[in-house]
């Protein structure tokens, strides 16, 4: 006689939260957000005392050039090398160049072309970063912990923007841009040591699928793997269309609509703060639960009720009101882009997901800026209202597709 013994369950997966290896990406991620935050704060107050108003935007400017250009690059990057050794290696650049920068400047003093070269090579720089750090959670996590772990890069975000403006200010108020550049770079070091004892999932490790072609075949390759891809084609196009929509009146709308009404930089202020209380509470919510049933269905829902609360902000009369209204975008949108990003990593084969990180990366902090002076100019011709309805159809257009495709509108996160 024979016995057949029975399987060994499954164990169940460690909540990330609760898992010291998620939790010493999310530090050094966190650490690596505020640093950035000082740095643009070093890097616009050092341009504005040294240059004309025009020479500050040039220099500001500067480094989204090579971001855009190289952005796709830094994906086939991280999956030929894996995301983690590009990781170090760009956040190890990054602390270098800072530091260096800082050191210079106790020495001489700051000019416009100078600035300029930081700022260009800073943002060829972060082209690397951004694909191969969103690509990391796969790879240090399970599939049914991918939801939780966006809610808490949300939260991660929610955090540098609240501390790295004032630390950043602080820091220049008592030592000048030379003590906010050697703190950025100090940030950036101390996520160095983190981002080392990170540990890589077995059967997601870089050397299981490299990628051997030239870098084009290889980018190539990875674009047909996204329109080829019953859900990841559909994702890709509701990330470009709703960030058209999205980004130009929550950034530049918000300004021009606080200067007509004459709301001042106080009521903005608060409009500013209570997206960014909705955004974090949308966050929240997911790092809490971990899951949400009919993801794809929810994503499209939320991008659509967000995107009749943006219209409704072009309205409303008071900043109490305007302030309630912004909450509701914040939740709203922050759930959609959080959803889109966990369904975005469940589905994608790992040899591919530096390459599917660059492409929304491309749209979300690349091109989607570029919608900046289309908003400001369209603002001059016919006035907020009708721009921040225009951009609401653009997100409602985005959410729409969205609902009529199949695959996405059934999607599910794994349990």
């Amino acid at each position: 006689m024979t016995a057949t013994l029975p399987a060994p369950e499954q164990a169940p997966a460690r909540p990330a939260h609760r898992d010291g290896n998620v939790l010493r990406w999310l530090g050094a991620y966190t650490a690596s957000m505020i640093g950035d935050s000082v740095y643009y704060m070093a890097l616009a107050w050092a341009a504005a005392r040294t240059g004309s108003a025009s020479q500050t935007g040039l220099v500001l400017a500067a480094g989204s050039i090579p971001r855009a250009v190289l952005l796709l690059g830094g994906g086939v990057l991280a999956d030929r090398l894996g995301p983690r050794r590009v990781v170090v290696g760009s956040d190890t650049a990054r602390c270098l160049v800072i530091l260096g920068l800082a050191g210079t400047l106790l020495l001489t003093s700051p000019t416009v072309w100078m600035l300029i070269a930081v700022a260009l090579v800073f943002g060829a720089v972060d082209a690397l970063f951004l694909p191969a750090v969103g690509a990391l959670p796969p790879r240090i996590t399970t599939a049914s912990q991918l939801a939780r772990v966006q809610g808490m890069r949300g939260l991660a975000t929610r955090t540098a923007n609240v501390v790295g403006a004032p630390l950043g200010g602080v820091a220049v108020a008592l030592g000048g841009p030379v003590l906010a550049f050697a703190a950025a770079g100090v940030l950036f070091a101390v996520s160095l040591p983190l981002l080392l004892a990170v540990r890589m999932g077995a059967l997601l490790a870089p050397e299981t699928a490299a990628p051997t072609g030239t870098a084009w075949s290889e980018l190539a390759d990875g674009l047909r793997h996204i329109r080829r891809h019953p859900l990841l084609g559909p994702l890709m196009l509701v990330v470009a269309v709703s960030e058209l929509g999205f980004v130009g009146p929550l950034n530049l709308g918000l300004i021009l609509l606080s200067d007509e009404r004459g709301w001042g930089a106080s009521g903005m202020g608060w409009v500013v703060a209570a997206f960014g209380i909705g955004a974090g509470a949308s966050a929240l919510l997911l790092a809490v639960r971990g899951r949400v049933a009919r993801a794809g269905l929810v994503m499209c829902l939320t991008v659509l009720v967000g995107s009749f609360a943006i219209a409704a902000l072009a309205y409303v009369p008071s900043v109490p009101l305007a302030a309630t209204v912004a909450v509701l975008v914040g939740l709203f949108a922050g759930l959609g882009g959080s959803l889109c990003g966990a369904l975005a990593q469940t589905v994608t084969d790992p040899a591919y997901l530096g390459r599917v990180t660059s492409v929304s990366t491309l749209f979300t902090h690349a091109l989607a800026p570029l919608s900046y002076p289309v908003t400001g100019a369209a603002v001059a011709l016919w006035g907020t209202g009708p721009v921040f309805v225009a951009s609401a159809a653009l997100c409602v257009a985005g959410a729409g597709t969205g609902l009529l495709m199949a695959p996405l509108r059934r999607a599910e996160l794994p349990r």
